[in-house]
Formats: C-alpha cells, sequence, structure tokens
C-alpha cells in the first residue's frame, strides 16, 4: 500500500519512482556504481542504478546502450565509434560497429550482424578501477558548509585500443585509451581520451571527437536548417567551422535551447566564452545533424532536419604534435541523465552536478572589494572584516594592486600586508584583468581574417585588443602570479577577462604553432594555473564558467549599470538577480554587488554611503543576500562608520553563520520580486537538521499577512515538519498528499521575516 500511494505521489509530481523509494537529490546513498560483465564476457555495462551504459568487447569495443533507469527510457538509437581522431590530416575512428540496418532505433538482433570497421582502432583490453582526483585540492573547511567528497567515488573504466587492422604510418605505435568514471548517488557520467605515441615518429593531432552519441529525438520540432549546416556551435566569430575559412554556421536553436529539451546535461572543462552561462560557455558541446552519413535514416520532422547527435569536440584543433614517448590528454565531457521536465528539479540536478564535480564551488566567504591598496586602506578594511566577521578582503580593480609588480620591495609589503591579515583570521588577495587589457603587436592575439592584432569580434577577438597568453607575455604573465603567491602567502586572486576562447593566427609565439593550435594551447595554459591554485588553496573569483577546471565563484548574473540606479530599486532588482541566478547555480557559486560608494555613476541617490545615514536600505540589503546564502562585493573604503552600523553588520553577519549550513544549501524558487507583492525563497537540505529555511520579503508599504503553500518534497520530510518562525515557538504540520504546507506568513511593511523547518 505505501509503495503505491509512493508512486501515485510520484506521478502528481511528475518525479520518477527509484531503487528502495529513494530519490537521488534526495538521499544518493543506495545508487553504488558497478561494472558487470555480461556471463558471455562479450558486453560490460557500468551502472549505478541511475544510469547504465553499456559496451561490447567483441568484435569491438562500443557503446550499445546508454539506459535511463530512472524514467526506464534508452536514451541510444544508434551505435557510432567511441571516438574519432584525425591524425596527419586521415580519420580514424576507435571503437565502434558498422551494418546498423537502421538508425532510428537499436535492438539486439541489429547488433547481432554488426561487425567492425577495419579502418578502426580496435579494443585490446580494458581495466575497471576507481575515480580518481582529477587535480589536487586543498580546501578551507571554515568556509564550506556543504562537504562532499573529492574526488567523487564511483568506479573508472578504461579501454585501451590498438591500432586498426589496415595499419597506415600515422598509427604506428599509437595507444588509445578511453576512460569513462561512473559515480555513486547521481546519473553522472565522465569520459575523455588519452593518446599514447610509442612509436618512432612525431604525429599531430589535427582534432578529435571524443564522445558521439546517435540519440533519441527529445529536441523541439522547429527549423533548424539543411543538413549541409554542418553543426550547431557557439554563435560567436573565431569559431569556426571544419572549413575554418568560413564563417561560422549560422542557426536558430542555440546549444542553451536545445538543453531544455534534451534529456541528458553535458558540459566539458573545456569552458570558455565570457557569458558566465555553462551552456554558451561550453563550445566542445555539438548537436548536430545525423545526415549526410546516414542518408536515408536520419532524424526528419516534416521534411526538416533534427540535431539527434552528440558530438564532445573543440571548435578549432588541438592540432597537437605528440612526439614519440609523449602522450596526450583530451578535454573532459559530463553527461548527466536526466529524469523530469520541470525547471526546479532540472536545476537542482545541475546544482548537485557541480556540488559533486567541482566541490570547491561550495566555499563560500563573505569578502569586501576595498577600493584603495595602500596600507593604511587596507589595514583598516582587514580590521573592519575582522570586527563584524567577514573572511576576507579582496583589493579590487581600481585600487592600484600590482599582482604583476615583482619589485622586491612590493612583494615585501604585500607579504607584510598578508601577516596581518593572517593574524586577524582574514584571507587576502586582488585582482587582474586579462582579456581586454590591451597589448604590444608582438604580444596580441592575431586575427585569422586579417594577420593584424585582433580588436573587434569580426576578427576573432572578443573583448577588444588582448594578449594571446600562449606567447611569451603569457609565460611571463603566469610566472609573475606564481612568484606574487609562493612570496607574499597571500590566498586570493579575482581574475578577471579570463581567457574567452580567442584564436591566435601567430605563427612566433613562443606557446603555439599557429591558428589551428592557439585555442587549446592558450586553454591549456590558463587551466593548469587555476589547477595550480586549487592545489594551494588559493581561492579563485573568476567571471567565467570554469569551475571543472577549479574556480570557485563567478557572478550570479546582474546588470552592472543597475547598481547606478536609485537604492530602492536595487533591493527588488538584486532579489531578482539571486532568484533568477539560483535556477543553475548554488548560491555559492554565484557573486553579487553592493555599491558602498559609487559605481557606474547615480550619485547620492545610488550609493550607501554615508552608511549610518542609509541603515535600513544597508540592511535591506543584508538580509537580502545573508538570507539567501549569497555572498556580494561590498565595495568601498569601508564596512561600517558608526557603532551602530558595526552592530548592524555584524548581526547580520552573525545571522548567516548560525544558520550556514542551510543557507549555503540549495533554494526553491517561491515567488519572484516584482515589487507588487511579496517575494521568496527557501533553501532545502535534507542531510541537515534544519531542513528548510525560508526567507520571505515585502517591498510594500503595509504590511502582508497571507497564507501560501510550501513544497517539502526536497526536504526528505514524507509525514510531520515543525515549522518555526524566526527559529522560536515550532509548530507541527501535517504534509499533504504533496509532500506540501500551507502555511500562514506575515511580513512587516518593506521587511523580511524568516522561518525555520525541522
Amino acid at each position: 500500500m505505501k509503495n503505491t500511494i509512493l508512486a501515485f505521489c510520484c506521478i502528481l509530481l511528475q518525479q520518477p519512482l527509484f531503487a528502495e523509494n529513494k530519490d537521488w537529490l534526495i538521499d544518493g546513498s543506495p545508487y553504488k556504481t558497478e561494472a558487470n560483465l555480461s556471463s558471455d564476457k562479450k558486453q560490460i555495462e557500468l551502472t549505478n542504478g541511475l544510469l547504465r551504459r553499456t559496451f561490447s568487447l567483441t568484435p569491438n569495443g562500443a557503446t550499445i546502450a546508454l539506459d535511463n533507469l530512472m524514467t526506464g527510457q534508452s536514451e541510444l538509437r544508434a551505435v557510432r565509434p567511441e571516438a574519432v581522431l584525425v591524425i596527419n590530416g586521415k580519420e580514424y575512428p576507435v571503437g565502434g560497429l558498422e551494418g546498423q540496418p537502421v538508425h532510428n532505433f537499436l535492438t539486439k538482433d541489429c547488433l547481432s550482424g554488426m561487425q567492425l570497421c577495419d579502418s578502426a582502432f580496435v579494443l585490446a583490453d580494458y581495466t575497471v578501477g576507481e575515480t580518481k582526483e582529477r587535480f589536487p585540492w586543498k580546501p578551507n573547511d571554515a568556509w564550506i558548509s556543504n562537504t562532499y567528497p573529492w574526488p567523487a567515488p564511483g568506479k573508472r573504466i578504461t579501454f585501451t585500443y590498438k591500432a586498426p587492422r589496415k595499419i597506415t604510418d600515422e598509427c604506428k605505435g599509437l595507444t588509445v585509451r578511453i576512460v569513462y568514471e561512473l559515480y555513486d548517488g547521481a546519473p553522472i557520467l565522465s569520459k575523455w581520451i588519452e593518446i599514447d605515441n610509442k612509436g618512432q615518429k612525431a604525429v599531430t593531432l589535427d582534432s578529435f571527437k571524443s564522445e558521439v552519441l546517435a540519440l533519441v529525438e527529445t529536441a523541439p520540432k522547429v527549423h533548424y536548417g539543411e543538413p549541409h549546416e554542418v553543426r550547431m556551435m557557439a554563435q560567436e566569430p573565431g569559431y569556426y567551422t571544419e572549413d575554418y575559412r568560413k564563417k561560422p554556421v549560422q542557426t536558430d536553436a542555440p546549444r542553451d535551447y536545445i538543453d531544455r529539451f534534451t534529456q541528458l546535461f553535458v558540459v566539458t572543462d573545456y569552458a570558455m566564452g565570457g557569458d558566465m552561462e555553462a551552456m554558451k560557455d561550453n563550445p566542445a558541446v555539438r548537436w548536430v545533424f545525423d545526415h549526410p552519413e546516414y542518408e536515408f535514416t536520419g532524424i526528419r520532422y516534416y521534411g526538416q532536419y533534427k540535431p539527434a547527435r552528440l558530438e564532445v569536440t573543440p571548435l578549432l584543433g588541438p592540432a597537437e604534435e605528440i612526439a614519440p614517448g609523449e602522450s596526450f590528454t583530451s578535454c573532459r565531457a559530463f553527461e548527466m541523465l536526466r529524469d523530469a521536465t520541470d525547471q526546479e528539479r532540472r536545476g537542482l540536478a545541475e546544482c548537485k552536478f557541480w556540488r559533486m564535480m567541482a566541490p570547491w564551488t561550495q566555499e563560500n566567504p563573505i569578502f569586501m572589494h576595498v577600493r584603495e591598496s595602500s596600507d593604511q586602506a587596507v589595514k583598516q578594511a582587514i580590521d573592519q572584516c575582522a570586527a563584524v566577521g567577514f573572511e576576507m578582503v579582496i583589493m579590487t580593480f581600481g585600487s592600484g594592486f600590482q599582482i604583476e609588480n615583482d619589485s622586491a620591495s612590493y612583494l615585501q609589503r604585500m607579504k607584510a600586508l598578508n601577516g596581518y591579515a593572517a593574524d586577524k583570521g582574514i584571507a587576502i588577495g586582488g585582482y587582474s584583468l586579462l582579456a581586454s587589457r590591451g597589448a604590444k603587436p608582438e604580444d596580441a592575439a592575431i586575427s585569422h581574417h586579417t594577420g593584424h592584432p585582433a580588436k573587434t569580434r569580426e576578427e576573432g577577438s572578443r573583448f577588444g585588443l588582448s594578449p594571446c597568453i600562449a606567447s611569451d607575455w603569457g609565460s611571463d604573465y603566469f610566472k609573475r602570479l606564481k612568484d606574487f603567491f609562493n612570496t607574499t602567502g597571500m590566498n586570493v586572486f579575482e581574475n578577471d577577462g579570463s581567457y574567452p576562447g580567442d584564436p591566435c593566427a601567430s605563427t612566433v609565439h613562443s606557446g603555439h604553432k599557429g591558428y589551428l593550435d592557439s585555442q587549446w594551447k592558450q586553454w591549456k595554459r590558463i587551466s593548469s594555473f587555476y589547477q595550480w591554485s586549487r592545489a594551494n588553496g588559493i581561492y579563485l573569483n573568476v567571471p567565467d564558467w570554469y569551475f571543472l577546471m577549479g574556480s570557485n565563484k563567478t557572478p550570479m548574473g546582474y546588470v552592472e549599470t543597475n547598481w547606478s540606479l536609485p537604492r530602492a530599486y536595487q533591493e527588488i532588482i538584486e532579489r531578482q538577480n539571486i532568484y533568477d541566478g539560483t535556477w543553475q547555480k548554488t548560491p555559492s557559486m554565484g557573486f553579487m554587488f553592493v555599491p558602498l560608494t559609487q559605481y557606474h555613476g547615480g550619485g547620492a541617490a545610488a550609493t550607501i554611503e554615508p552608511l549610518n545615514e542609509h541603515l535600513d536600505h544597508y540592511e535591506t540589503r543584508l538580509r537580502n543576500l545573508f538570507g539567501a546564502g549569497v555572498q556580494a562585493c561590498y565595495r568601498g573604503p569601508r564596512l561600517y562608520d558608526t557603532e551602530q552600523t558595526r552592530r548592524l553588520v555584524a548581526q547580520w553577519v552573525s545571522f548567516y553563520k548560525q544558520y550556514r549550513q542551510i543557507l549555503d544549501s540549495d533554494i526553491i524558487h517561491l515567488r519572484r520580486p516584482d515589487g507588487q507583492d511579496w517575494d521568496g525563497i527557501m533553501h532545502v537540505n535534507p542531510q541537515s537538521k534544519r531542513k528548510a529555511f525560508i526567507s520571505v520579503y515585502n517591498p510594500l508599504d503595509i504590511a502582508i499577512e497571507k497564507e501560501i503553500e510550501v513544497p517539502l518534497y526536497y526536504t526528505g520530510l514524507t509525514d510531520k515538519a515543525i515549522v518555526k518562525e524566526q527559529d522560536k515557538n515550532g509548530k507541527e504540520y501535517s504534509l499533504a498528499r504533496d509532500y506540501s504546507i500551507s502555511l500562514k506568513i506575515r511580513i512587516p511593511a518593506k521587511g523580511y521575516n524568516w522561518y525555520i523547518i525541522e
């Protein structure tokens, strides 16, 4: 009877019914990864009870099933190679099978008649082991309240492929490994390729596809164009099709649009672009037409073709030379199967993904942007941060901070400031602009179109004249950064204008050979530095989507000129930014902005200084942010100007720290701010004592008192809930069949209220 009721409720909620009645978003502990060899030893499956990927072992290695065990659906409709390599200008599949009679669906009968391709690399062996960390991470336990293991536990399968039957000079001595990791407790899998050159000659890897999946058609039925429009890709000048002389392919369905409809969430660590969104800064993920390669079996809808094949492949290159005795490792693809179509559940799944695959994103320090870098100004900021409970000082843009100044006197001064901060328990560091900083002609990224330094998007530069970081200048820049942190001991870096993917056609830069390898080499260089920072405990504020390579935080999503509007407007816009920005980010992944002094204009009406004259507004900003578990750049010379102001800031910092674990937890969106009625969010965490924290706000001049429905499914509570208004006087509620309660909320005029649920 209990299971029948649960199944009925799952149908009502549009949520899947899981093994042992455990929803992985609430409790993933039952879902342990296994690698199971079939009884005839011809197949092996990697599964955790949520996702199952099955591989043939003979006559060649190939993915022959991708099953969504949460929905009971098969996501694969045809066999494709495990990877595709272009070596010295020739294309070679790795694994895969030929002879499938129809490519709209895949059955056992289809598989029985399929054979290996003579030109394909052939499976030679496989090994099964545990997952391994991608790079070292030195966490700061004081800033992280929701911890996840690193590496995420699970199983790894490594398939080793030898040269094709029809061996060519390019393939002699080459060994290809295709590596999969499936993680416990979530339908998340990662994949990448490794190539060893044990031959006598160097080879050039012109390009690769590390993932090729012919998936079932779930994208919307709209016009995508004709099959000759080869690929779906980023719509930025500088990104090119296979024919690098052409302009970018134009389509009316970008990746982030397709993602809203597919059952497979796909990102890679090859992330760049400056859009600060996972899907837009995801250039190696392509949704392409399964045509004309399969002329009579492409996916069509009323004569129009649909992009129903996933490929993971860089936009350019890598054009990497692999010398004898050397190896190559690709970027990693991360794939997560979805189990629902509603926005909230899909967003929560993505938040779980980032918590597991990039757990450093859960470090959530409270920080100040001090706008001057003199000893006096920085020490005052450190003193004030320590007095109110802030945890970090960043010498911000325009402060005069010079991280590239390698003079002994400057480094010693910064080292002394770090010592002063450390004595007070404050982390400290500063800002550096990378892209759009200008560049000397010999250091600049060169346009493939003009042969001169690129200055516009049409010429291949996203943010104007910028240096190529695979030049001598780039080598020196990252060396200076490392020397700075090693010498001073500082442990915070705000890297603005992180590498946005600009290619470079220079043939004289020391770090790349030419246009085709320039993007790959620049990405490798900045990624290496971010990983070094992660291993050395350096906190990274990076306004780009470099999370999988080690960055901690990016903007929540705001328009900077909004902070020049009158204060009353900023209050509501701030809550809108948080509400909108936490669908695909955890609260700790996005930072907001508080202009203590003027920023982008607006004068006195837009700023909080003098602080003691605008305490009501200052308090609204503090409770907006801390009540959401979101940190902001508090930009100015000070955090308080009177004792009353100090007590106000300290009060809200103390409030956040008291409830830090639940406030850093995922957000359920209750009502978006519109200035016309109440708005609110609810944090949920089934693993904590406090299962939920509700923050409700009132923008009106009159008090609000009304009943609202509170959805408690993701708290893990099933029968009863104790609700405490401001953590006092608990009242018991019985959950309805849809796991909700009806709660009477009270919010004072222009005020805030909060409720704890246990």
